[in-house]
């Protein structure tokens, strides 16, 4: 089996490590509704890539108001 002919020192191993970080992603803006989106992306907000509509965007059902069926206005 391999095995190291020198132990590695904390020093050179942490040089070695710097370039090994996160970046943060490249964000721009899409051209049809100005939401932020990753580039070579569909836009999320409203489907469109390159000007063309590829997706259609998903519509957000909105929650039915909760209806209350406790004895509040009647009397017993």
């Amino acid at each position: 089996m391999a095995h190291p002919k020198s132990r590695i020192s904390k020093q050179r191993k942490r040089k070695r490590r710097t370039h090994y970080k996160i970046e943060a992603p490249n964000v721009v803006d899409c051209q049809n509704c100005g939401a932020p989106k990753l580039p070579h992306h569909v836009c999320g907000e409203c489907g469109f890539y390159r000007g063309r509509l590829m997706v259609a965007p998903k519509v957000k059902e909105v929650a039915a108001p909760a209806v209350d069926f406790s004895n509040e206005g009647l009397d017993d």
